[in-house]
């Protein structure tokens, strides 16, 4: 293999739906980031590959309702989801792979290596110095520099060829006093699963199973709906609950487990085809995974240990840099194995929790942090953590904070510490917005808080002013926010649909105002489900192949400088939540204005805030 050394701020080891995120919120803050993915693919089990819904803290929808409780993660993912749902209108598993990787490509501070896994580490006294990545098929062995590692690989492995302390199993219930612990600990986790995509093809097509395939009877399956019309159960996509594995090593017993998965699916397939009237008769495997999509491995063990306790009681952390609200969703080791099981057991929780940024950094080297399923917590508090929406939600933080750090000169291992430095992490996630529980804009660069507002109508709680109130969503409705956590509202404008469109919101100044950049967050309807889905029935859910109808499409910005009105940014088509948008100027300016003309179909403007630069 020929050797190569390379230097970065930032290596992320690890390109699913935690390391994408990382990686782009850190370049996106001027930091210099490697992007090593061992696949040919982002997006990890979101990826062609596995094809699993990126799901999160609003339950696929069972945590919304319309301006009471909008859990939907912001941010990255957020804009993620909105191109997958314009420029993917087909939900092809393969479009979400080539968004991410047009994303990674996209920005210049980021260098992406596919195909390149993470195989070592070099460290000195308390730091990790290298990571050590090899790209089989071009036989090269990188050795990678850098100030800040961050493990997003899932399996943690970058983090244990550093020696970082680690878990694996679970605690037993007096460990963490949880109550949805086992009585004693084990050395078993959640299982892995593989997934099937089915046509129909309009003529009965036989199936004849290979001689190796599990053989299932509608009494084994009884706990598993399938072959039935609605979400997880009918035949052109499924099962999550093809899960087996937990009992055996999920990193070094993968191979075994992918052969009895195979086993797994094709029986059931076989068992739909042929094993009673399930209305398979015309329908065919159209694709099968042959990479198990693998939900627990190594958790770290980092500066603080979510909890069960943690998540039930919304916990507030000072150093919250995301957040989770996914049920405590526990499954039964041996999957398909335990009939008599129910495939999983979900705790639904009252409201949406914190990540601390301490469950995100190292007790071990001082400089390696991590973000996704890997992180610092008991096997009880990941149940819920897991999943890939939360995961991208951590992504984006702990690439923010690892931005932060390089460019402070601050170790990963004393950020939390130091209010100050989590106060401008946190303010920076709300900018490129994150969502944070209870934290609003306080920003001093931003010029918009200085403003009066007005605006050409408004409807009754959606006032002009509510696009400087700090924050940028509704929460306070049912299963949302800790009442004592969150703000009343619906903090946003909304003009008054009888006046019609054109709607206008003017901020005007007692002075002159110097101002580089306009930033605008708009309402994409984040109370409603939004992933891609290549099941029908949960796609019926969602407003998909389209742009968000409560969404801002067709916008003007003018502002009042040297003492007249002038159009510095014109935009139709939009779709995004947060656009921000780069001005010059020849001056100073007294006033400016958002003149909106157009929506994607709701009868008024919605727009949560505006920022000035």
């Amino acid at each position: 293999m020929d050797q190569h050394d390379l230097t970065c701020d930032i290596l992320v080891a690890g390109g699913g739906p935690a390391g994408v995120p990382c990686a782009l919120a850190a370049a996106r803050l001027g930091a210099n980031v490697i992007l090593c993915q061992d696949r040919s693919v982002l997006g990890g089990n979101a990826s062609s590959e596995i094809r699993m819904h990126i799901v999160g803290a609003d339950c696929s929808g069972g945590r919304g309702a319309e301006l009471e409780t909008e859990t939907r993660e912001g941010g990255i993912i957020e804009e993620i989801r909105l191109d997958a749902a314009v420029q993917n209108p087909q939900r092809s598993a393969s479009m979400l792979d080539l968004i991410l990787y047009d994303k990674c490509r996209a920005e210049p501070n980021l260098q992406l290596m596919l195909n390149t896994a993470v195989v070592g580490a070099k460290t000195q006294g308390t730091r990790l110095t290298h990571a050590i990545a090899q790209r089989e098929p071009t036989e090269d062995r990188f050795t990678i520099a850098a100030k800040v590692f961050v493990d997003c690989t899932g399996d943690g492995r970058l983090g244990a060829e550093a020696q970082a302390p680690f878990r694996m199993g679970r605690e037993g219930r007096n460990e963490f006093n949880e109550s949805f612990a086992p009585e004693a600990a084990d050395e078993k986790t959640l299982g892995s699963s593989l997934l099937f995509m089915g046509r129909d093809m309009g003529r009965p097509v036989p199936f004849t199973p290979p001689p190796w395939v599990r053989k299932f009877t509608e009494e084994e399956l009884k706990h598993r709906p399938h072959g039935k019309p609605g979400v997880d159960q009918s035949l052109e996509y499924g099962y999550w609950w093809l899960e087996w594995g937990g009992q055996l090593d999920t990193i070094k017993d993968n191979e075994v487990i992918r052969d009895e998965l195979l086993a797994i699916l094709l029986g059931v397939w076989d068992h739909l085809k042929n094993g009673g009237d399930h209305g398979a008769d015309n329908w065919v495997l159209d694709w099968f995974g042959f990479v198990p999509g693998k939900r627990e491995s190594r958790r770290f063990a980092g500066q603080h240990v979510l909890t069960q306790q943690d998540l039930q009681e919304s916990h507030a952390f000072d150093d919250a840099i995301a957040y989770g609200g996914w049920p405590i969703d526990t499954h039964p080791p041996s999957g398909v194995d335990v009939p008599d099981e129910h495939p999983c057991s979900q705790h639904q929780l009252d409201y949406v929790y914190d990540i601390p940024l301490r469950a995100c950094v190292s007790e071990g080297p001082r400089n390696l942090m991590f973000a996704g399923r890997n992180i610092s917590a008991t096997h009880v508090a990941f149940a819920s953590t897991r999943v890939m929406a939360t995961c991208a939600a951590i992504g984006q933080g702990v690439g923010t904070a690892a931005a932060y750090a390089v460019k402070q000169g601050i170790e990963p291992a004393d950020l939390a510490a130091d209010p100050e430095t989590m106060s401008a992490i946190q303010q920076r996630l709300l900018r490129d917005d994150a969502y944070l529980i209870g934290v609003v804009n306080l920003d001093p660069k931003d010029r918009a808080r200085d403003a009066k507002v007005s605006a050409s109508s408004a409807q009754p709680r959606g006032g002009a002013a509510n696009v400087i109130s700090g924050p940028t969503r509704s929460t306070h409705g049912s299963r949302g926010v800790k009442p004592e956590r969150g703000a009343q509202g619906l903090h946003r404008w909304m003009s008054e649909p009888a006046a019609g469109l054109p709607a206008w919101l003017q901020l005007e100044w007692d002075g002159p105002v110097p101002v580089s950049e306009v930033q605008i967050v708009f309402d994409t309807g984040m109370h409603r489900v939004l992933t891609l889905t290549h099941s029908d029935a949960y796609a019926a859910r969602m407003k998909w192949g389209q742009p968000q109808p409560e969404t801002v499409r067709d916008y003007a910005v003018e502002v009042k400088c040297e003492g007249r009105w002038q159009t510095v940014v014109d935009v139709t088509g939009n779709y995004q939540r947060r656009r921000v948008h780069k001005v010059k100027l020849p001056g100073p300016i007294s006033a400016l204005r958002l003149n909106v003309t157009a929506t994607n179909g709701l009868d008024h403007a919605r727009v949560f805030e505006v920022r000035v630069y």
